[in-house]
């Protein structure tokens, strides 16, 4: 019988999403056990085979609404959506394809946070770190990445658990961090990264320390994934020019709302 089912099997799950592996890098690493007891997936099954599915994701608050899907795929993601809006919880973030955006203005009030584009890495174009200039960050290094944070990028999204993946680098200037970039989710089971919380000191930009810092990380992770990935606004041209330069390629929009329960 078709309908929505709550999903379980990792293997199932990833079957569906390996369609389309950029797109879905997110949700892809987050089968790994490490993320994996702070999901809730839905699916819409048509037959014997799922046609679309929506991750709800809940080490946050409020949790993140994952609803991608390449364009050739909207109806049936749309429809996923329309059949779980009961089940989703009264506030929540989202990453939405474009045109997904109907179907929760039924229930929900969406505060619209920006258009994105998801960039994958193609062309290994990374900068060397001849002179030292990065290192790994820990847990000891918390208060010093918060400050940063502060001063940089307030609006970050960082989970000092990921600390864990080993995956932050810095660089220092005046005995200072100045700039840092990590990763929101990394895989080795399932070969995929996203990297993320990339900011510098303002007082620092245009030296080409978000190129060395980025750099680093992806150098770090490509012994261990296939495919890295990351999300940028549209708008910050800057960013897109860094990534761009060091060969990742736009391969898809979506939108970043947060939704509340009218």
């Amino acid at each position: 019988m078709d309908g929505i089912i709550n999903l379980h099997d990792k293997k199932v799950i990833e079957g569906h999403l390996r369609g389309n592996t950029g797109l879905h890098i997110y949700s892809i690493g987050d089968l790994d056990d490490f993320y994996f007891p702070y999901t809730v997936w839905y699916g819409l099954k048509a037959g014997n085979f799922i046609s679309a599915i929506a991750l709800l994701y809940t080490a946050v608050n409020p949790p993140v609404l994952l609803a991608l899907a390449p364009e050739n795929e909207l109806y049936q993601l749309n429809k996923l959506l329309k059949l779980i809006l009961h089940l989703l919880p009264s506030k929540f973030y989202s990453h939405l394809t474009p045109g997904t955006e109907e179907i929760l203005l039924e229930n929900y009030k969406l505060d619209f946070h920006g258009d994105y584009c998801k960039m994958v890495l193609k062309e290994n174009r990374l900068v060397e770190d001849t002179l030292l200039q990065t290192y790994q960050l820990t847990f000891y290094d918390l208060p010093k990445i918060r400050q940063l944070f502060h001063e940089s990028y307030p609006d970050n999204s960082f989970d000092p658990r990921m600390l864990e993946t080993g995956m932050y680098f810095g660089s220092d200037a005046d005995g200072k961090l100045v700039s840092i970039a990590g990763v929101h989710v990394f895989s080795q089971k399932y070969k995929v990264a996203a990297l993320g919380n990339i900011t510098t000191h303002p007082e620092c930009r245009g030296k080409g320390l978000g190129k060395l810092i980025t750099s680093r990380v992806c150098k770090e992770l490509e012994p261990h994934v296939d495919v890295i990935g990351l999300n940028v606004h549209t708008q910050n041209t800057a960013a897109l020019k860094c990534y761009k330069d060091l060969g990742f390629e736009v391969i898809a929009p979506y939108r970043e709302y947060m939704a509340e329960l009218k």
